[in-house]
């Protein structure tokens, strides 16, 4: 902490509740202890340079010295100099330990397991939990930083929305020496450990799914077409299904890459555009046999929608998704899904954020792991209807 920031307190009054000058000085330490501008290990001035830029009694200096000794927040070496404990944060927080789950929402997707995970994990080292929904909105992401900050959690655990993010609003967070772990997708900018979805492996595994079932001919209905950042996700899931289709001459063509203009926190108010697409492509003399969806939400509202058309499942189209191994649901339980075991990424981060608190992991860690993928069989993959299959 540079001596700038640590003089900037006025201890030259009490304050409106005649609190002692020491104590206001020892407030203001602890307060740059928890924000992480004095650091575990790092050596404060001394005695005799802070009466002298304070401008102070020593006896204050040295009160307020004493009280953070006893409370174990500093140590004093001797012929050395006085030094912050490497375990203040922990002591600091105590009583009061929180981690904190930021996620764009929290009711559908794998999100509800991701949840539980968290939870789980954070129970059993006896910390508090604290669950934040962005509704996808970075200026709402912005403000719950900010709140988690004056909260002064232990560490958060973010699944960023997909929008574009500021580095700044992340940067925030690390400058009070909060750790982050990222789950899907890292923010640019900020180096934290991350447990990332592999787009591309989503793609291929719905892409080989269909493919052993006889399907040459398939759509896909992805989220987010809007968004370059989100589209560079939803490219590595194309790109993985097509390989997979192509490699036994199959195709899934641009006409039928169905990318909707909307994230899946909106799907609940414009289903009717997702139907405007559906029909047309099942209108065409060359329409698909199967379909992919980018999450299981979306998934569900083609289920419903393929019924309007007429269209039988999985006799006339089959249907894949995406979304967390734990199917709950009518629908859910039906469909045939790439899946991921939100609970245990929860569990992960979780052991992550504990590392860089326990000082095993520095919080600017900037390892990536990629998250395991599996496919859950369901109702709604078939063979390929004989009169559409491709010679």
């Amino acid at each position: 902490m540079s001596e700038q920031k640590l003089f900037t307190l006025d201890l030259s009054s009490h304050s409106s509740s005649g609190q002692p000058k020491h104590e206001r000085l020892r407030e203001h330490l602890i307060d740059a202890m928890i924000a992480g501008r004095l650091k575990p290990g790092q050596a404060l001035p001394s005695e005799h340079r802070l009466v002298e830029r304070l401008g102070v009694a020593r006896t204050t200096v040295r009160q307020a010295m004493a009280s953070l000794e006893n409370e174990g927040l500093i140590r004093r070496v001797q012929g050395k100099g006085t030094f912050v404990e490497n375990d203040v944060r922990r002591k600091l927080q105590h009583g009061l330990e929180i981690f904190a789950l930021v996620v764009p929402e929290t009711r559908s997707g794998f999100y509800p397991a991701l949840l539980h995970g968290f939870e789980a994990a954070s129970g059993e080292i006896h910390y508090q939990t604290l669950v934040c929904n962005t509704n996808n909105d970075v200026a709402r992401q912005s403000d719950i930083v900010l709140q988690l900050i004056d909260k002064h959690v232990a560490g958060v655990v973010m699944v960023p929305a997909s929008f574009p993010i500021p580095s700044y609003q992340i940067r925030q967070l690390h400058e009070r020496g909060i750790p982050v772990v990222f789950c899907h997708r890292p923010v640019e900018g900020i180096q934290a450990p991350a447990l990332l979805l592999p787009f591309y492996e989503q793609g291929r595994l719905a892409g080989e799914a269909f493919v052993r079932h006889g399907h040459r001919r398939a759509a896909q209905f992805l989220f987010g077409h809007s968004n370059p950042e989100y589209s560079q996700y939803t490219q590595q899931v194309t790109a993985g299904f097509r390989d997979a289709l192509e490699a036994v001459g199959g195709e899934a063509p641009d006409e039928l890459i169905c990318r909707l203009p909307f994230t899946s926190a909106e799907l609940g108010n414009r289903e009717e555009e997702v139907f405007e697409v559906l029909q047309r492509i099942c209108r065409r003399p060359d329409r698909p046999t199967a379909i992919m969806a980018s999450f299981d939400n979306l998934a569900e509202v083609l289920f419903l929608q393929l019924g309007r058309l007429g269209l039988r499942i999985p006799e006339d189209v089959s249907l894949v998704g995406f979304g967390g191994a734990d199917r709950r649901g009518t629908i859910i339980r039906q469909l045939a899904s790439v899946t991921v075991d939100e609970q245990k990424v929860g569990l992960r981060a979780v052991e992550l954020l504990q590392e860089m608190r326990n000082g095993i992991r520095p919080i600017d860690d900037g390892e990536q792991a990629l998250i395991s993928l599996e496919f859950t069989a369901g109702q709604t993959l078939g063979p390929a209807p004989a009169e559409l299959r491709m010679p």
